[in-house]
């Protein structure tokens, strides 16, 4: 039903109208009493499908990626229809309206999209309000939550360590786990942070703070797919130093390689299917280079069960969905954690 008649009718319209417009309907929707018969739909509860890492127990595999509910506005709703675990952000310590538009851009030749958002969200502290509802809430109904930290568009570099802790001091108490976001290609100079040792001692000072907690949140870093094999390497390296808890492969990617739809050359971040061997490639490397020293959250160009049972495969411990899940809809969640299932 979804892609035979709402994603035409859906994709019809301007992409950041329709993201609003989707979120509004699910709101509606949840609000009207339909939460119910979204988790009897796409819900797939299994212990088969659990997954326990770096602290904490996933009801299934499968999550949404960052960048879908950047300030944490449907998160109770998105979990309904399936997903074991939800990353809002990327946040950042002020508001920011992001880059100007059109900066949305569906290849539907491609099953691709591209975007230049630019961390647009409204502020940590507007994202904290919304999470206080889910870290009140007893264990049974408690969304798991990732939370996506960057620094503002005008923070320097030499500056960023700070907009990082602003945000991982802000969001400790309501967030399961944090990712680092030095990957994002709209943010400019922002992934000069990648480079091994400002990014060797931006980790490090978030997990010096993060261990002097009483109970420290898992640390991820999030990375780009167009990292060299030695710049990987690197990553390997910075992980181990810094003990953070895993990575998370991949962002989007700035390679237009192999591209047919006519908003190629658009400028931005590419996600979809054309990142689904690239990303799939760096979580082998990451897995096998390492000899899987830490947890891999697969996430790019997952359009089907086959593609995240290849991430998987590689060496994913998790995975995420984004534009698949826009290009499929709802059902691919259950179609994914339904095919984990009959393996297990």
């Amino acid at each position: 039903m979804y892609k035979s008649l709402l994603r035409p009718l859906l994709f019809s319209f301007d992409p950041e109208a329709v993201h609003h417009f989707t979120f509004k309907l699910l709101k509606f929707a949840s609000n009207a009493g339909f939460s119910g018969i979204f988790r009897n739909t796409f819900q797939v509860a299994h212990k088969s499908l659990e997954r326990e890492l770096f602290g904490l127990k996933f009801p299934n595999p499968v999550g949404l990626a960052a960048g879908f509910d950047k300030d944490a506005k449907l998160y109770k709703e998105l979990s309904n229809l399936g997903f074991g675990f939800i990353e809002i952000g990327t946040v950042t310590p002020k508001p920011q309206p992001g880059n100007e538009t059109p900066r949305v851009f569906r290849l539907k030749e491609d099953s691709a999209i591209i975007n230049r958002m630019g961390f647009n969200n409204g502020g940590v502290e507007e994202a904290v309000e919304r999470l206080k509802e889910n870290a009140a809430i007893g264990h049974k109904n408690h969304v798991l939550i990732g939370g996506n930290i960057g620094k503002n568009k005008m923070t320097s570099n030499e500056e960023a360590v700070n907009d990082y802790m602003i945000c991982f001091d802000a969001l400790f108490d309501y967030v399961d786990y944090f990712v680092v976001n030095v990957s994002s290609p709209n943010t400019p100079n922002l992934r000069a942070l990648q480079e091994k040792k400002p990014l060797t001692d931006l980790l490090q000072t978030l997990q010096n703070k993060n261990n002097l907690k009483e109970n420290r949140k898992p640390i991820l870093l999030k990375i780009a797919p167009d990292l060299t094999d030695e710049q990987l390497l690197d990553i390997i390296d910075i992980v181990s130093i810094t003990q953070i808890d895993g990575v998370i492969a991949t962002n989007t990617t700035i390679s237009r390689d192999g591209l047919q739809s006519e908003n190629k050359d658009e400028m931005g971040g590419l996600s979809g299917r054309p990142l689904t061997k690239r990303a799939t490639e760096v979580v082998r490397f990451l897995a096998e280079k390492s000899n899987k020293a830490f947890p891999i959250i697969g996430v790019g160009g997952i359009h089907s069960p086959n593609d995240a049972l290849e991430k998987l495969d590689a060496g994913a411990d998790l995975v995420q969905l984004y534009t698949g899940f826009i290009y499929e809809g709802p059902q691919l969640i259950k179609e994914i954690n339904t095919a984990i299932l009959n393996r297990a």
